[in-house]
């Protein structure tokens, strides 16, 4: 598995992954289920941050990694 999310991108997904989670948290929804979405998208971000590898981007061919 290579690598291609950047330093950068992973900044913005870690900001917005506990951002989302903490929005999801402090906010009462009426439906359970958008709540349960919005878990699941900041885990999604906070889990292809830390492992630094989207699927999303190998499918698109896309690499935001620094070229060395």
């Amino acid at each position: 598995m290579m690598k291609n999310v950047g330093s950068t991108d992973r900044i913005i997904r870690i900001v917005l992954g506990i951002g989302i989670g903490y929005f999801a948290n402090s906010t009462s929804f009426e439906t359970a289920w958008i709540q349960a979405l919005l878990f699941i998208v900041a885990a999604v971000m906070l889990f292809t941050s830390i492992l630094g590898f989207c699927p999303l981007y190998s499918i698109f061919q896309t690499n935001t990694c620094e070229t060395k």
